[in-house]
């Protein structure tokens, strides 16, 4: 049938149905997540940002009293989205768990619980963006303005969302932070998983390509550059060949630390010390003690010149 007319017509509903059908079978029946999650969340980003930097997105700045109001109404309504997110989060997985008999009060509690906690913890997460962003300013000698850095540079957008996203992750909250980390990553290229632990004064030059996995641990003023890696060496299996959740597998990186483009350091059991520099492209399978610094033989190329007529000399 090639007429588009008559396909929708005739045709379109029962491939309506057959995918309805499949997500039913793959997601419906063991979902936490609730429709609509994914734009719930970024729309939850969108106002927890602007409550955290509201110079940059209120339009209007008169006074004081006026940019207050505009953060309180920022607030109340990323308060609203979040605690909404975390109770259909909360119940959908207690439904699963309980095979359908959760009631929700107890869930609809510590939903209120968790909101509250998290929302006056940002207070706190904007402290430590205040160090993120000094370390950016200090740490490129490109940046002129802090606005520069604010407005630019995919670091600040990475780590904000981060550190809001492990909040949420060490509260228990399942699945949001992912989304939005993953979320982070796909508008910066910096893929930053939520359980991670960095410290204060932290930044990512450039950015692109960067990866932090779960277990890594990162101290105080750690710089990093474009294409690092802080993964894993290999899964460990259980008996029915599938990965075990929640054992270490990623390095830990000790303050005052530099790891240069394209460096990859893999392995839980694996610590880069203190005051330590990790040049690019290093391979890095094995701890190193503090002030060390590790860099590949450097390459000679061939430098041929060329004759008038093209050829070489």
């Amino acid at each position: 049938m090639s007429n588009i007319s008559d396909w929708m017509r005739f045709k379109s509903q029962s491939v309506a149905d057959e995918l309805v059908e499949i997500n039913a079978r793959q997601f419906l029946r063991e979902n936490i997540s609730g429709f609509g999650m994914k734009g719930r969340v970024v729309e939850l980003l969108g106002e927890l940002k602007a409550a955290l930097f509201p110079s940059l997105y209120e339009r209007e700045m008169e006074n004081a009293d006026y940019l207050s109001s505009q953060v309180l109404d920022r607030l109340n309504t990323a308060t609203r989205l979040l605690n909404g997110i975390i109770k259909d989060v909360l119940m959908n997985k207690c439904q699963l768990e309980k095979k359908g008999s959760c009631h929700g009060a107890e869930c609809a509690q510590r939903a209120d619980t968790m909101t509250v906690e998290f929302m006056e913890s940002l207070g706190e997460i904007r402290r430590m963006l205040t160090q993120d962003i000094k370390a950016a300013y200090e740490g490129d000698p490109a940046a002129l303005y802090t606005e520069e850095i604010l407005l630019s540079y995919p670091s600040v957008e990475a780590v904000s969302v981060y550190r809001m996203a492990h909040q949420l992750f060490v509260m228990g909250l399942p699945l949001v932070p992912r989304i939005m980390t993953e979320y982070a990553h796909q508008l910066t290229g910096i893929d930053i998983h939520p359980g991670a632990q960095i410290g204060e004064h932290f930044f990512i030059d450039h950015g692109t390509g960067v990866v932090i996995g779960e277990t890594c641990v990162i101290g105080k003023n750690v710089k990093l550059y474009q294409g690092v890696t802080l993964g894993a060496k290999s899964f460990e299996l259980d008996e029915n060949g599938n990965p075990i959740k929640g054992v270490k597998r990623h390095p830990n990186i000790e303050d005052n630390v530099v790891i240069y483009a394209g460096a990859t350091i893999l392995g839980g059991d694996v610590t880069v010390g203190h005051d330590s520099v990790i040049g690019g492209n290093v391979w890095l399978l094995s701890s190193v003690p503090p002030y060390t610094k590790v860099y590949n033989a450097t390459p000679k190329p061939i430098i041929n010149t060329m004759a008038g007529d093209g050829e070489q000399e």
